[in-house]
């Protein structure tokens, strides 16, 4: 049982609450194209969950199988202490995918947001396959894997509400768990901020082990990371560290450093490669918000574009034990070219028009032709003829504007610093 699933309508509607509530305060909290890429991101995680989830669960089950230094009984006690040995582990999970540069590559994608709402919590990452190792302790220790992973999913969907910046602090609140205002701190790119309150549920840990870092109304978080991803492409988002890592590889003389640069500390890049491929990296005095400027219609077709695509990915998620294999690769291969489709909009990038109009092609006849529910084929039919006029329009009005090759620099287009 997929318990985020169906979590899914709360957290749709506590981000409606808070958009009310942006607009009831007057705050400018939520951009569309930061949002729209954050949702991308999380609907390309679960996508990638329902099909590498079936790794960690076996290799729970043997353990548990042949390993198993105890069994625990069926009772309300197992689960408390599962969930908070859960999260213990989920500290370490979180704190080594700040300090190793393989690691960060992969967590780096939820803290490339440089806006803080609800949608930030949703901003996941697709290739997070080695974070299951950090919990191989549970199943050793004699926790049904059924536990782990249920435990594991009440932890993430505790998360979600503490990714937003309309809730104060919480006085005795803040000295036990996981809130708002601590885990702002974690999300900002201040010095005094960085690598610090990596707890999901429980800050205990944080003030344990000394990475706790009280929010401070002197030095109010600056959001994201000090080399920005510079793209709202999902895609982008999710491989640009790995980019930067695969070229660093490349680039150095010294083949010690080739093998161990995935492992070293993040940031680490071999010295003959800061000498010969240096990075721009913006002081936190100079940090602007990467933003690209498109025409309303263009917007409101990127959210049309991108509730067609969450449905499509909604229904791979429920119905994909049922499906055939040709079936899961449509539809998985439909899901990530929408989103980069709808970076490319968000981007006005020169060749989105053209994608656009192709993709749209495509859209229309999944909602046609496939074996998908008549309720998503008209969805997806009426995505397609609502939102043609909007594209033809928005397209026309985008030309005057610039696009994502005028606004990056030409020495950061492929490679940008981590963190």
């Amino acid at each position: 049982m997929n318990l985020i699933l169906y979590a899914v309508p709360g957290f749709f509607l506590l981000i409606g609450l808070e958009l009310l509530a942006e607009r009831w305060r007057g705050t400018n909290y939520y951009r569309v194209n930061d949002s729209l890429t954050s949702l991308a991101t999380g609907t390309i995680n679960q996508l990638v969950s329902v099909i590498n989830k079936l790794i960690p669960f076996t290799v729970y089950v043997m353990l548990y199988d042949s390993v198993a230094l105890y069994t625990w009984p069926d009772s309300i006690w197992t689960w408390v202490i599962a969930f908070v040995l859960y999260d213990f582990c989920y500290y370490w999970n979180h704190r080594m995918g700040h300090e190793m540069n393989i690691l960060w590559a992969s967590h780096v994608v939820h803290h490339s947001s440089e806006e803080y709402n609800l949608t930030t919590a949703l901003r996941q990452t697709g290739t997070g396959m080695l974070s299951f190792v950090f919990y191989l302790p549970l199943a050793i220790m004699g926790f049904d894997p059924m536990v782990i992973l249920s435990v594991g999913a009440l932890n993430l969907i505790y998360q979600f509400w503490v990714h937003t910046r309309h809730v104060g602090k919480l006085g005795w609140y803040e000295w036990i768990f996981v809130t708002p205002s601590n885990h702002r701190g974690h999300h900002a790119q201040n010095t005094v901020y960085i690598d610090k309150n990596y707890g999901g549920v429980f800050i205990l840990w944080d003030r344990l082990f000394g990475t706790y870092q009280e929010e401070l109304d002197d030095d109010l978080p600056v959001f994201g990371i000090r080399g920005a991803v510079r793209s709202f492409n999902p895609l982008w988002v999710n491989f640009q560290i790995y980019n930067q890592l695969f070229w660093d590889a490349v680039h150095t003389r010294n083949w010690w450093h080739k093998l161990t640069i995935w492992f070293r500390r993040t940031g680490w890049r071999p010295p003959d490669v800061i000498e010969n491929y240096p990075l721009e990296k913006n002081e936190l005095e100079d940090f602007v918000k990467f933003d690209i400027q498109v025409p309303g219609a263009l917007k409101l077709y990127s959210i049309i574009q991108y509730t067609a695509t969450a449905a499509v990915g909604i229904l791979f998620s429920v119905a994909a034990p049922e499906m055939t294999l040709g079936q899961r690769a449509m539809l998985v291969g439909f899901v990530l070219l929408s989103s980069f489709g709808i970076g490319a909009v968000l981007e006005n990038r020169h060749f989105a028009g053209v994608m656009e109009w192709m993709r749209l092609a495509v859209l229309f006849t999944l909602a046609l032709l496939s074996p998908i529910p008549s309720w998503l084929s008209l969805s997806l039919a009426s995505a397609c003829v609502i939102s043609a006029p909007l594209l033809f329009i928005g397209r026309q009005q985008a030309q005057s504007l610039p696009s994502l090759e005028n606004v990056v620099p030409a020495q950061n287009k492929h490679i940008i610093q981590g963190k």
